[in-house]
């Protein structure tokens, strides 16, 4: 469905930000000030104490400097609710008191088949629930019982029954005048092949219905009564209302209680969802019927950016981390993980509840290892590293799964942690036999080295050693943040890059964060001064930053662009050599080979070429800014210190 041109932007203009954002927030009052509609508030997409969650009414725009949440009344809405965008258009409109515009005849139609289905769920919720009530479900009763379920639990939960007959729920609903062709779309029918009427898909179960992340019932999972049954646990198939594949057990309730502070505990199936959820762990969700797949990680991301994989402690459950392990890396972002929490041997969330109490759960919980952990014990755990080729082996598994993650600052932090464990598994050992201990980088990220080495020839003239190391990487920051300071019109077009600078200098992590903070003020720059008076003094007084044009001159806009856009792909280029090289560096565990030297002298060119594009391939640039700046990154985007295979 489309929007004809203007309706968004009268929507906007009908609808206040703060009033649509402070149903879901408390205020800041000491920071907030309503009459110029800048308003504070902790935000409500992550945790945490202090406002960092900026309203600005005036502009509809919000920000967060936590999460770096932003957006404006449609999205705040889509994404706090777990709407699609019409839907949040919807919810603003009837606010704002202004019609729809009329929907294509084809959308409508299948929205209006969507609600029909939804309605024959709820149906089916409902006689379920009755079932469970009648003689025929003693068994059942009994069962739950015996599971610890008291009849309030199977209220709040929803549970039902379905009883061993073909066509109960079949005729009931018949009777209520809803088609057959319905009951199949829905799921809770399936059509006959002696062409019958349509028979009852679940058939002597327990059955728990399943809700979308808005609370519609979209499918039910079944748990047979019969042990000798084909299947314990029968889940509804796809259907136009159910793809298992992007859902989640308990998923609106999990989110709400995420919200307010509940870890977000991911388990393997109903009974542990319920368990966890009566337990006081409300926070509870679980993939259905399948292993966890990508769009549930994204959704699980979605509640929690940090959720807990309680799984079972038997082989099984191993199996199924690891599978989430495999699928989890190449999606990590920032502020994005997961943990893993094992269950004692033989156990499941549900078992050990029972058996120690919600605290031995909770104990087990606080205990959950961050992934890198789980990664590490799965490539270690039985096996004996007993010669070099055996620990090359590890190595080369290893920098395998690294390689598969995208973010380079987080493959950079997994990288030093596995050394640390690499060094703490086989430790090198002196000629007496004591352990000596592990290797552990200074302070700036320069290397120990065991005894003196005397520095080549070649090493002394080497583009890399002349370049200042660091020295001129914190230059370089200071260039970007000065220049930003000066042309706040221009820290938008460059957050991002700004947002993941990894800054090597204290002081201008300060004014970063005051920056970020400040960028929509209308007084900047007092802000600014009021923020870091102390850190903008010292970056104003560096004769670096005073010279630079970009920084002297606050009127040329395209210059101070094209300044910003030289320095951030000049520290790329150096921050990827200077990776590159410490990669190679832990390479020389054994002899080094020609591909290493390579690798080392396609870094120092990479560096060579991005502090001086004016070199002979790149003398035609001239005084071209822009040539030599699309010189530099395709520089960058092809990444020429990294070895190409042939």
């Amino acid at each position: 469905m489309s929007l004809p041109p203007g309706f968004l932007d009268e929507l906007r203009t009908r609808v206040s930000l703060s009033s649509v954002v402070g149903r879901k927030v408390t205020w800041d009052q000491r920071k907030s000030n309503q009459g110029k509609g800048d308003m504070w508030a902790p935000c409500p997409f992550h945790q945490e104490k202090s406002a960092s969650f900026h309203v600005d009414d005036r502009k509809g725009f919000y920000y967060c400097f936590g999460c770096h949440a932003k957006g404006d009344a449609v999205t705040f809405i889509k994404e706090i609710e777990n709407l699609g965008f019409m839907e949040a258009v919807e919810v603003l409109a009837r606010e704002a008191g202004m019609t729809m515009p009329a929907r294509d005849p084809r959308a409508a139609q299948v929205a209006d088949r969507r609600s029909q289905l939804v309605d024959v769920m709820e149906e089916a919720v409902k006689w379920f629930r009755l079932q469970l009530r009648t003689g025929a479900a003693v068994e059942a009763r009994a069962y739950l019982a015996k599971r610890g379920l008291s009849v309030e639990a199977q209220d709040r939960w929803e549970i039902g029954f379905a009883p061993d007959g073909w066509h109960g729920l079949q005729l009931a609903l018949k009777q209520k005048g809803i088609a057959d062709d319905l009951l199949v779309a829905a799921g809770v029918c399936a059509t006959s092949d002696k062409g019958g009427a349509p028979y009852d898909r679940f058939r002597n179960r327990i059955i728990f219905p399943i809700r979308d992340g808005r609370g519609r019932a979209i499918s039910f999972g079944g748990r047979a009564m019969d042990p000798k049954d084909n299947a314990k646990y029968l889940n509804g198939p796809e259907t136009e209302l159910f793809d298992k594949g992007r859902n989640l057990f308990n998923h609106a309730p999990a989110r709400e209680a995420s919200g307010k502070g509940a870890p977000l505990v991911v388990a393997e199936g109903y009974m542990d969802v319920i368990a966890l959820s009566e337990a006081g762990f409300r926070a509870a969700v679980a993939p259905l019927g399948t292993a966890v797949t990508e769009d549930q990680l994204r959704l699980m991301w979605r509640i929690s950016d940090e959720p807990i994989i309680a799984l079972d402690g038997d082989s099984a459950g191993i199996r199924a981390a690891l599978r989430v392990i495999d699928l989890a890396l190449p999606l990590l972002e920032a502020g994005k993980g997961l943990r893993f929490a094992v269950m004692p041997a033989g156990l499941d969330p549900d078992d050990l509840i029972k058996a120690k109490g919600a605290a031995a759960m909770k104990a087990v919980l606080d205990e959950a290892q961050p992934m890198v952990k789980l990664l590490w014990q799965r490539e270690t755990e039985g096996r004996v590293f007993d010669s070099p080729e055996r620990k090359a082996a590890l190595d080369k598994s290893l920098r395998a799964h690294l390689k598969r993650i995208v973010d380079p600052s987080i493959r950079s932090h997994y990288g030093e942690d596995i050394k640390q464990l690499r060094w703490e598994l086989f430790g090198q050992r002196s000629k007496s036999g004591a352990a000596r201990a592990p290797f552990k980088p200074f302070v700036k990220g320069q290397r120990a080295v065991e005894g003196p080495v005397t520095p080549t020839a070649a090493t002394k003239g080497s583009a890399l050693v002349s370049g200042s190391g660091q020295v001129a990487e914190v230059l370089r920051e200071a260039v970007i943040l000065a220049t930003l300071i000066r042309h706040p019109e221009l820290i938008a077009k460059f957050e991002s890059g700004l947002e993941r600078l990894d800054l090597i200098d204290p002081a201008h992590e300060i004014l970063r964060a005051a920056i970020l903070r400040h960028a929509l003020a209308v007084d900047f720059h007092d802000q600014i001064q009021n923020a870091a008076p102390d850190a903008l003094e010292e970056l104003m007084a560096r004769p670096h930053v005073q010279s630079a044009p970009c920084v002297r001159n606050q009127t040329d806009k395209e210059l101070a662009t094209l300044c910003l856009a030289e320095e951030f792909a000049k520290l790329t280029a150096h921050r990827g050599a200077r990776r590159e090289i410490e990669d190679a560096v832990e390479d020389l565990e054994g002899l080094a080979d020609e591909g290493l030297t390579w690798r080392l002298s396609r870094a120092a060119e990479a560096r060579h070429r991005a502090d001086n594009p004016a070199r002979e391939d790149a003398a035609d640039l001239g005084e071209d800014r822009s040539a030599m700046m699309t010189h530099l990154q395709n520089l960058i985007d092809g990444q020429v210190w990294v070895k190409k295979k042939h």
